[in-house]
């Protein structure tokens, strides 16, 4: 998958193109699904008189418009991640908290079809994966 610059990706989602926001956009590039607090300390190096606020804005406007998933895995802090393109899913690990990405599990979006709809036009569905990553699984059978 080829993401946009930052620059691009923000005027397309007719989002201003800031110093703080293109940090923001950039650390998220690098680190998949990551917190706020993990995308505040990848950004504070580059810019020193960064807030946390100023970070929270700027996940939540990328929300708002779109560039950006929030995934919320039971227990664990807010995930963000800029592959908001498809409706896919998540594994994660329970000792570790690692979290990788999984293509639809069957068929096309949203993946899977609920026994009953109660009325409801589905157009997504969040299925998160619980288990051991596999260094997780190899240091628990060591």
């Amino acid at each position: 998958m080829t993401l946009a610059d930052a620059a691009d990706a923000l005027r397309a989602a007719g989002l201003r193109v800031t110093e703080s926001r293109t940090a923001v956009y950039d650390a998220l590039r690098e680190r998949p699904h990551a917190s706020a607090d993990d995308v505040f300390g990848h950004v504070l190096p580059r810019l020193p008189r960064a807030s946390r606020q100023s970070v929270y804005n700027a996940l939540n406007d990328f929300a708002d418009a779109g560039i950006v998933r929030r995934i919320e895995p039971a227990g664990r802090s807010m995930l963000f991640e800029l592959r908001v393109s498809d409706n896919h899913h998540h594994l994660v690990c329970t000792r570790c908290g690692a979290v990788r990405d999984v293509d639809c599990v069957v068929g096309e979006a949203p993946c899977l079809t609920p026994s009953h709809d109660h009325g409801f036009a589905v157009h997504a569905a969040e299925v998160t994966f619980w288990g051991l990553c596999p260094d997780c699984a190899a240091e628990r059978a060591a």
